[in-house]
């Protein structure tokens, strides 16, 4: 019991000391706590990712190939050991051969696609700009319809992922997000998104899965690194000091537009049988002796189109690909404007959630459905646009909608979730 009380009248009489101790122990006990449980996920992750290497293939069969593009420049640098400690384990016990092909800078993606060869998938490991490079670099193909046929998997690697929560299910823990996300392109359970083609008067097309913003927002979004030092409150400040240098943020801006098109049904995911023997002959015999009426070929209408002046802090064009499991009549895309009377505080308070996800609107906004649209710029307005986070100059362009263009890999309980979201 002396001893106890020993114990107790050192640590009183070193309490600065006890207290740092404290502390110490309590963050590595934590940290540690942290690697285990991270460590736990990535074995479970391979226990059933070995599963699928176990299943037997024919003789005649090969392994399932896939191309990996890694851009280790991802999330500060660390993309490249997130990826060998995460993702690469789990292709290689599921038996698939893969091949990494990593990216020294900016822009390279896109010339790689050029030269990519036939593979059964493509997997996609950075952030947000790395897949709308691929995706610009595959459509830019002469022969971009038979290799927008290949699924793309999309492992979230980097800062901005605005795509991951139509794929995959939201996760806290990034180790969990990383598994998960690559045990669903084993899966091979797949959603087509639709395509937003961007093209200038001179530059070769770019092409985006999520959407176009240009505005006020956009502007104030692009300084909040600057602000570091204020920590949580730096997209507060941000958005703050770009209202003292520039009140109100109203810019003029013409859109034309096409009334979008309706929707044409689902293509079966499964093969009809085939007929019988007699079905087929007798549908031969009635071809023969009543040959078809060809229909006159179609004469294609002029488009019309329609125009739109706006005054608004910000302009978004954006696809359904945050739900693409959404029941549309149409297909099309949308334009958004944001309300010129915004007040310092409501263009704040919008931006905090804009900085986080670009494609949310105030609920004031004025939105519109199109086929494709058109951007008339005045002259003397510069700027840049956020093509998919990425970054271009602003100038006049012509946005229009790829429907249902590209197959990506999809969480099976994600999309159990989002269609939960639609009815």
């Amino acid at each position: 019991m002396a001893r106890v009380v020993k114990v107790f009248k050192t640590l009183r009489n070193n309490w600065k000391k006890s207290t740092f101790a404290v502390c110490v122990l309590s963050y590595g006990g934590h940290w540690l706590y942290g690697l285990h449980g991270d460590s736990v996920l990535r074995r479970e992750a391979c226990l059933e990712a070995r599963e699928f290497g176990r299943q037997q293939i024919a003789p005649h069969e090969q392994l399932r190939k896939a191309t990996v593009i890694l851009n280790p420049a991802a999330c500060n640098g660390k993309a490249r050991k997130l990826f060998d400690k995460n993702a690469a384990p789990i292709l290689h016990l599921a038996g698939v051969e893969i091949t990494i092909v990593k990216t020294d800078y900016e822009g390279q993606a896109k010339k790689l696609m050029e030269f990519m060869e036939q593979t059964d998938m493509l997997i996609v490991a950075g952030g947000g700009g790395t897949l709308q490079e691929v995706v610009t670099g595959l459509l830019r193909r002469p022969d971009q319809d038979h290799i927008c046929q290949t699924p793309i998997g999309f492992i979230p690697l980097g800062s901005s992922n605005l795509l991951s929560p139509s794929l995959h299910l939201l996760e806290d823990n990034q180790v969990k997000h990383i598994t998960s996300a690559t045990l669903s392109i084993l899966k091979g359970e797949t959603v087509q998104l639709d395509v937003l083609q961007i093209k200038g008067e001179k530059e070769q097309p770019v092409f985006a899965l999520m959407g176009l913003q240009w505005g006020a927002f956009r502007d104030a979004a692009a300084t909040i690194s600057k602000y570091w030092y204020l920590g949580p409150l730096k997209t507060k400040a941000a958005h703050w000091f770009s209202t003292l240098r520039d009140w109100p943020l109203v810019r003029e801006v013409s859109v034309s537009y096409l009334e979008p098109t309706l929707r044409p049904p689902d293509l079966p995911t499964t093969r009809p049988p085939r007929p019988s023997l007699h079905s087929r002959i007798m549908r031969r015999l009635k071809n023969y002796w009543y040959p078809p009426v060809e229909e006159p070929p179609k004469v294609d209408e002029p488009e019309k189109w329609q125009d739109q002046h706006f005054s608004t802090p910000e302009l978004l064009i954006h696809t359904h690909n945050k739900n693409p499991l959404e029941r549309r009549i149409h297909d099309s895309l949308m334009i958004c404007a944001e309300p010129e009377n915004l007040t310092v505080g409501e263009f704040i308070a919008a931006g905090k959630e804009k900085a986080s996800d670009p494609t949310v609107f105030t609920q004031h906004s004025t939105t519109l459905e199109a086929s494709a649209c058109q951007l008339n710029l005045p002259e003397d307005v510069g700027g840049f646009y956020n093509i998919d986070n990425e970054e271009y100059d602003a100038m006049p362009v012509e946005v229009r909608l790829l429907p249902r263009k590209l197959r990506f890999f999809i969480n099976a309980e994600r999309r159990e979730q989002l269609l939960m979201k639609t009815q």
